[in-house]
């Protein structure tokens, strides 16, 4: 087996992805508003060569019909929420090597300015900067907020075809490689003839103008995706170079991870154009006795109450105010259907039961899959785990912050590098480059965004 792809998921608040273990007298997370609580947690995953740190976001938040959800303002849990753009480049200027993936939605801001944004993250980071594509996280409170209309689920889609394909006219289309001159005694900063205006009437987006900063590093940053719905499959196979996918039981997952290779194919791509990447924790200690102690200990600062909260946000549907003895009769929402469709009956297999969606999702969290023991133990769980679903690798889930990564470091680590499952080193300067091998700064020439590249022979 070839090494993983890691990366570090975080969201700019308190706590992990399940429970509240902001509470525990261990656990630092609740220091979010401190800049050096991020730039000791960069430089330890740099240290520890991990791949990138995936700084999660939403407008959104936890709320039903308008409301606050009092179980998750008291517990911390998808409330409060910083915004992660001003940590990069501080974060960046303390690191090296480390990728850094940021979300932005293509419901709320507008393209042009997203793309620049990005344009400038990707210098400023030296080429080391990703773009998670969403459509709308905790849509409904997100709209509200802004002033706007909850759109449908596919439609959200639809119109990020089209915002995409804008913002790659931009990053692409807008400077040739050799635009950019600087020649000091001839007073030339850019060739006027190699920098393009960029036309773009879509059925939803509309740009005449240019890019008025010249190509980053990379020109369009990292492509990533998250969301295993039927549609957000065909966004993926379209537009993705990673996606993250929720974890959970290895055969959901092996299907969502062919589907969105299958994709990739009818866009006319190859399979193993798309990184796939699992949310997982993973919970050790140097025995399983003290592993599972450490898991028992997490579970009871887990209540149904937050997980319900958190589920709400994210999909709309209120477990609490269902009969917890008979499955979920929604099949669909136009907010987070990949965690509806998660405890749906499929292949032939009944729905679970209320109760037990809430149960599960008290356990596992959003994403789902949860490794726990000693590190051998661990380390064969997510091998078996990637044989099972032919993914690329996982994105590491906070708990006790830093002590969940610091064993993961010190104790997981050098078992999966022992075993070839984990990188030694960095491979080139870029994100793309960490992920596709040294020499892959660009979008590939399988990628529809490569044809958009101005002046290329």
């Amino acid at each position: 087996m070839k090494p993983l792809v890691l990366g570090i998921f975080q969201y700019v608040g308190p706590n992990g992805t399940v429970g509240s273990a902001w509470q525990s007298p261990r656990d630092e997370s609740a220091n979010f508003t401190k800049l050096s609580h991020w730039i000791a947690l960069a430089k330890k995953f740099e240290d520890a060569k991990l791949d990138f740190l995936f700084l999660a976001d939403s407008y959104g938040f936890p709320a039903l019909d308008g409301e606050l959800l009092p179980a998750a303002v008291r517990e911390g849990r998808g409330i409060p929420g910083g915004d992660p753009m001003p940590l990069v480049s501080a974060l960046a200027a303390a690191t090296t090597n480390l990728g850094f993936i940021l979300t932005t939605s293509t419901t709320v801001e507008p393209p042009a300015a997203n793309v620049r944004r990005f344009n400038t993250l990707d210098h400023f980071t030296d080429g080391r900067i990703g773009w998670n594509i969403v459509t709308g996280s905790s849509g409904a409170t997100a709209a509200a907020l802004m002033g706007k209309e909850l759109i449908s689920h596919d439609l959200r889609y639809d119109m990020a075809d089209d915002y995409v394909d804008l913002s790659l006219k931009l990053w692409e289309g807008s400077w040739e490689d050799d635009a950019l001159v600087l020649d000091k005694a001839a007073g030339v900063y850019a060739d006027p003839e190699k920098v393009h205006l960029v036309h773009h009437d879509g059925a939803y987006f509309k740009t005449d103008g240019v890019l008025t900063m010249p190509p980053s590093p990379q020109r369009t940053p990292l492509l990533v995706q998250a969301g295993a719905s039927g549609r957000g499959r065909q966004f993926a196979g379209r537009n993705a170079e990673a996606v993250f996918l929720g974890g959970g039981e290895p055969a959901t997952v092996a299907s969502n991870a062919a589907g969105i290779r299958a994709a990739a194919v009818a866009a006319g791509r190859d399979p193993q154009d798309i990184k796939l990447l699992v949310g997982a924790l993973f919970i050790t200690a140097p025995t399983s006795e003290e592993a599972r102690a450490k898991h028992a200990e997490m579970l009871s600062m887990s209540t149904p109450e937050g997980a319900a909260a958190i589920y709400a946000g994210n999909t709309g549907v209120d477990l609490l105010a269902l009969d917890p003895d008979k499955p979920i009769a929604q099949t669909t929402t136009e907010m987070g259907q990949s965690n509806l469709e998660r405890y749906l009956g499929k292949d032939g297999k009944p729905a679970p039961l209320v109760k037990d969606i809430l149960e599960n999702f008290r356990t596992t969290g959003i994403n789902g899959s949860v490794f726990v023991g000693a590190p051998d133990e661990v380390v064969d769980q997510a091998q078996a785990f990637v044989e099972a679903t032919d993914v690329d690798g996982f994105l590491i889930q906070p708990h006790m912050t830093p002590e969940t990564y610091d064993d993961f470091i010190e104790l997981i680590l050098p078992v999966m590098r022992k075993r070839g499952l984990a990188k030694t080193d960095y491979a080139g300067s870029t994100l793309r480059e960490a992920l596709f091998g040294e020499g892959n700064k660009h979008l590939p020439a399988s990628h529809h965004g490569s044809e958009l590249r101005v002046g290329r022979s």
